[in-house]
């Protein structure tokens, strides 16, 4: 009895041993692939408060974007990022100089801000190191609350591990452009009062500054963020890489600057998926960090007038990151996918915004209501220019028409703001320089200026759409596609 006992014993001992061992091999042969957000990836993020230029200031903001590795989000949107101010950088001459110009006597300077903490929504804190950067021209207007509670979605690409989570929804349209556009646009946009103030605030000879809440920074790490390995299965990896379908849109960042006024036609450009791209039935066809390359067919720098710049690019193949390609199964797709695929939206870096049209070409826009500031310093010059004493009541008949307070007033602050109004006092002329003045620079700067161009700065975000376009007969791009501008 107790021999048959022994006996097994050793058995049940070897079966467990051969079945580890088997265990152990199998999980040896099971490919893993890194978690890793690369250096110089950008964090997306908007300021929560507004931060004072000033050395050690703090800095607090959130994720405009989720931040995905291979086929998973490893950073959610919302994670808080805390960092500091610094540097404070003087402004370059030429804005110095319009600043003045225009009754600003401010000694203007930029804010470069490093983040090196980020809080998770579940309380976990990771630490990166970001290249200190300032912030863009954009700023971002966060979700009502009755958006916020609308019921998500469910995920129809779940991953290929069954973690992985669908593209944000696209936020680039949250972004607005952040330039000063006159007190119209302040009163119809959101943060009235905010922006009110600041309005004001940049009438005054001299002011304090700060970066107002909800700019959006693009923060790119110094060095790369890990979050592990997973164990990945080869039949899971059999669509990687395949042809995406039609109109299928992919999240990307540029990695090749362009500006409208140095593009040529046949530069090249490149891009790199920031988020996995998956099929209908969940496989994963793109991982995070694919890159894809094309060249610019079309470029035109903006002209006087307001004639905006113009550019238009596509993208021809896509190449799957080493570590991917490696490990695919024997007979994959091709690592270098021959493709076509076109812009279907993105966030612009310069001072204009932009257009994206149904062909995936992009123009600078140029506002309408531009037109509004010269009628407005017509009316005001005009005023300051009345000097019909008996239209006037403020000095009496003694004064004539030195007496139009109000009019110098308008035409002082017309032509060089809150100084230029306390300036206008003195004489009727002074308020009638300032008021000319005014009219002069902003017929200038509204209709005879150079129009805006397209610029994207590295790292900037854009939407790619897979699939042929065929340009409509008659379109200004139509000649580009056989290599013609």
């Amino acid at each position: 009895m107790k021999v048959g006992l022994s006996i097994l014993a050793v058995s049940c001992i070897f079966l467990f041993s051969v079945s580890a061992a088997a265990q152990t091999a199998a999980d040896e042969e099971t490919p893993k692939i890194s978690l890793s957000v690369p250096s110089e990836a950008p964090l997306r993020l908007y300021l929560t408060k507004k931060v004072s230029k000033r050395v050690g200031a703090p800095v607090e903001a959130k994720l405009v974007e989720s931040v995905f590795a291979f086929d998973r989000e490893v950073l959610p949107a919302g994670t808080v990022a805390q960092g500091q101010v610094t540097q404070a950088l003087p402004v370059n001459k030429w804005q110095r100089v319009r600043a003045i110009v225009n009754g600003d006597f401010t000694p203007l300077r930029t804010a470069e801000v490093e983040f090196t903490t980020l809080i998770l929504p579940d309380g976990r804190k990771v630490f990166p190191h970001t290249v200190e950067t300032v912030g863009l021209n954009s700023i971002y207007t966060e979700p009502s609350n009755k958006k916020n509670q609308k019921a998500r979605p469910q995920n129809a690409n779940g991953g290929i591990l069954g973690t992985a989570k669908q593209t944000a929804k696209d936020r680039i349209s949250g972004a607005i452009n952040a330039r000063s556009r006159g007190i119209a646009d302040i009163v119809r946009s959101p943060n009235k009062k905010e922006k009110l103030v600041d309005f004001l605030w940049t009438k005054l000879p001299y002011h304090p500054q700060y970066v107002r809440r909800g700019t959006r920074f693009d923060a790119p790490l110094r060095d790369p963020l890990l979050f592990g390995f997973v164990p990945v299965k080869q039949v899971d990896l059999a669509a990687v890489g395949s042809q995406p379908l039609p109109d299928s849109v992919v999240h990307t960042r540029l990695l090749t600057a362009l500006d409208s006024a140095s593009a040529k036609p046949g530069e090249a450009v490149k891009a790199v998926v920031t988020a996995p791209l998956f099929s209908p039935d969940h496989k994963l066809v793109l991982p995070e960090g694919t890159v894809l390359t094309g060249t610019v067919v079309a470029a035109k720098k903006a002209r006087s007038f307001h004639r905006p710049g113009q550019l238009r690019f596509n993208f021809q193949s896509v190449d799957l990151p080493q570590e991917i390609a490696k490990i695919r199964p024997a007979a994959p797709p091709p690592a270098t996918l021959t493709t076509r695929a076109t812009l279907e939206a993105a966030e612009g870096s310069g001072t204009a915004p932009i257009n994206v049209d149904s062909e995936g070409g992009v123009q600078a826009k140029e506002s309408k209501t531009r037109f509004i500031a010269p009628v407005i310093s017509l009316m005001l010059a005009s005023r300051a220019a009345d000097t019909d004493a008996g239209h006037h009541h403020e000095g009496g008949a003694a004064a004539g028409g030195e007496a139009n307070v109000s009019g110098r007033t308008l035409g002082g602050g017309s032509g060089f703001g809150m100084l230029g109004a306390a300036a206008a006092q003195s004489s009727k002329y002074v308020g009638m320089a300032f008021g000319y003045y005014g009219l002069a620079w902003s017929v200038y700067s509204s209709v005879i200026a150079r129009g805006g161009e397209v610029q994207f700065d590295k790292n900037a975000a854009m939407d790619i759409k897979f699939g042929a376009r065929t340009p409509p007969p008659g379109s200004k791009f139509q000649a580009s596609e056989t290599g013609a501008q």
